[in-house]
């Protein structure tokens, strides 16, 4: 069985908080929104349906609980959820707090500046928040 890896400009911009049962959650350092992303841990995924029937279900529920802690854990007014793989083909799954008047408000949060990476401690408290809060 070939072994999961995650993709390097999936681990250059992030922070690996913890695992769930089927993904790695990963922080972005980005401070201009709290912004989780989930990578199923299987080799060689590039869609959703690439994903086993059981795994995706699985997957659907890590998202929902991720979205669910995310929103307690910042207050804010939406989460936005979303699975691109433009640019890193490897299946991986966006969870981002938005609030009106953030950095992109309304619009999407690609291409909307520069990334503003946290300062170290508070990127640190943030991971740790996310790890507690599972």
């Amino acid at each position: 069985m070939t072994e999961f890896f995650l993709d390097k400009r999936l681990s250059s911009n992030t922070v690996q908080a913890l695992d769930l049962p089927v993904s790695r959650v990963l922080v972005m350092d980005d401070a201009r929104f709290p912004w989780l992303v989930l990578v199923p841990r299987r080799p060689h995924l590039t869609e959703i349906f690439d994903v086993t029937p059981t795994d995706r279900v699985m997957l659907t529920e890590e998202v929902v609980l991720a979205s669910e802690k995310l929103k307690a854990l910042t207050g804010c007014h939406k989460i936005n959820v979303a699975n691109l793989g433009n640019v890193v083909p490897q299946l991986h799954i966006h969870v981002i707090a938005r609030n009106p008047g953030d950095a992109a408000w309304p619009g999407p949060v690609w291409g909307q500046g520069a990334a503003v990476p946290y300062e170290p401690r508070a990127l640190e408290a943030f991971v740790d928040a996310v790890v507690k809060m599972f």
